[in-house]
């Protein structure tokens, strides 16, 4: 299943996967860094789950945040 990218503001980066429950957002923090966050939701056909995980550099959060939605990608 696809995700496509539902927002990009310069300070939040969203994805959504198609079937819509499933979301990793990468935020830029006030006070420095970043945060990536995973969110399935338990209605989803795989295991729900919710992670959050903080980097100093975004590219590492980038990094993540593909991880994430390659290993919560579901065959149409």
């Amino acid at each position: 299943m696809s995700w496509s990218l539902e927002r990009d503001d310069g300070t939040v980066t969203e994805w959504e996967r198609s079937d819509g429950y499933a979301t990793v957002r990468l935020r830029e923090r006030a006070a420095g860094g970043f945060v990536v966050r995973l969110d399935v939701m338990e209605q989803a056909a795989d295991e729900s789950a919710y992670e959050r995980v903080r980097f100093d550099d975004r590219d590492a959060a980038e990094a993540r945040a593909t991880e994430w939605r390659e290993a919560r990608a579901l065959d149409e």
